[in-house]
């Protein structure tokens, strides 16, 4: 697939009031009206570009809202103050009261731990099942079902979704699709391949620079309406409004968006094959001895590669940690959660990202304690941080003993 998600980005352009080629800010938190009964009609929603509430939308949040809906090509996008504020905007929006939903085992902890322990405090169910077999998929869909929630690469195992396989199976049954594309913007194109919303946390990747909280709704104009109504809507309700200095700054990043993630796939390969090719266990999409190498290939805008996500499984945790303490000691990135950073990331998710998720359930669905999840920083020297990690592994009887073969 070839994508023109980053061009629609680049032409979009908003005019700053004194002419300014960044949109102004809208520092405000409340707007005046000339009328009363204006006011009224935008209460109402019966009226176009007024403010009323920064709760309700600003400006800034509308321009970031738009470039969000350029690129996962959905006729609309909200912003929301975290990801999380978006996840739980929609599933609350989709679902009621003796209602159920069929997610992925594999997802990011606070999305978890929000369906498992707090979801059930208002009677909704949800079916955990391995959202790479569409048969489970099926079986665990009831007829109270409301949605179908995965992650396009799954946290932190890296699984790929059959987004069009999942897309059928979701219009066969007249429930939507709900893709978390955080891993993958740019890469995957979740509503091109028949996804009805489209999630991001934008703190991660989107924004890119580690120093804003944001998460966004990508889907139909209905929907997103619906979200923000003030009678009913989720996200209206539930106030996770993104601050408009923070919009705005992300609408910033965003333009250098596919530059970034282009570097972030290209150094993540290297890696990948560097260190399968030591013999070590590497995770990583664009490698073919991955399961679901073929299906990633089949679903990416190829331009945009793998994405910038690997895992390392070292063998336990003592050895994750004694790796993650050196290579940040050694300047090769930060023993910190989170992605999408110019410096690589690294952590275990077993033991943060994942930790909401029980043991046993780790066990079960693969999540070892030695396992570390790498976030590819923007290296412009990939080779030599591949040998500066090499050295750090070397350094703590990390690497494989190679077979000496006699002639």
């Amino acid at each position: 697939m070839k994508s023109k998600a980053a061009q629609k980005l680049q032409d979009l352009h908003y005019f700053g009031e004194f002419g300014g080629v960044n949109p102004s800010i809208s520092d405000s938190s409340t707007y005046t009206f000339l009328s009363a009964k204006t006011m009224f009609d935008t209460f109402e929603g019966n009226t176009e570009g007024c403010y009323l509430y920064s709760r309700h939308s600003s400006p800034s949040n509308l321009y970031l809202g738009e470039a969000i809906a350029a690129l996962e090509g959905t006729e609309s996008a909200n912003v929301f103050a975290s990801g999380m504020g978006a996840i739980s905007a929609v599933i609350m929006q989709l679902c009621n009261a003796g209602e159920h939903l069929v997610s992925s085992r594999t997802i990011y902890g606070g999305t978890y731990a929000f369906m498992k322990n707090f979801l059930p405090k208002f009677q909704i169910k949800t079916d955990f099942v391995n959202i790479t077999d569409l048969k489970a998929v099926e079986n665990a869909i009831t007829q109270n079902t409301k949605m179908i929630y995965c992650e396009a690469v799954s946290n932190p195992l890296l699984e790929v979704a059959d987004i069009k396989g999942l897309a059928e199976l979701a219009k066969r049954h007249e429930i939507p699709l709900v893709i978390d594309n955080t891993f993958s913007p740019l890469s995957i194109s979740a509503a091109e391949l028949g996804a009805d919303i489209v999630i991001h946390s934008l703190t991660k990747f989107i924004n890119g620079t580690s120093d804003a909280v944001a998460g966004a709704v990508c889907a139909s104009t209905e929907f997103c309406l619906t979200l923000k109504d003030v009678n009913d809507g989720a996200g209206m309700l539930f106030g996770s409004t993104l601050d408009s200095l923070r919009a705005a700054s992300i609408l910033k990043n965003m333009r250098t968006l596919h530059i970034r993630i282009k570097k972030h796939s290209e150094n993540a390969l290297f890696l990948a094959q560097k260190f399968q090719e030591d013999g070590l266990t590497v995770v990583y999409p664009g490698l073919k001895t991955h399961k679901d190498h073929q299906l990633m290939k089949n679903q990416i805008n190829s331009q945009y590669g793998f994405g910038g996500l690997m895992t390392m499984d070292v063998g336990s945790l003592e050895k994750a940690n004694a790796l993650m303490e050196l290579m940040q000691k050694e300047n090769l990135g930060y023993l910190a959660v989170s992605l999408g950073f110019y410096k690589t990331l690294f952590s275990a998710p077993g033991t943060s990202t994942s930790s909401e998720i029980p043991l046993k359930e780790q066990n079960d669905m693969g999540l070892t304690d030695g396992l570390i999840r790498f976030s590819i920083g923007l290296d412009n020297d990939i080779e030599n941080t591949y040998h500066k990690m090499r050295h750090c592994m070397k350094k703590l009887n990390l690497l494989p003993q190679k077979k000496l073969v006699l002639a």
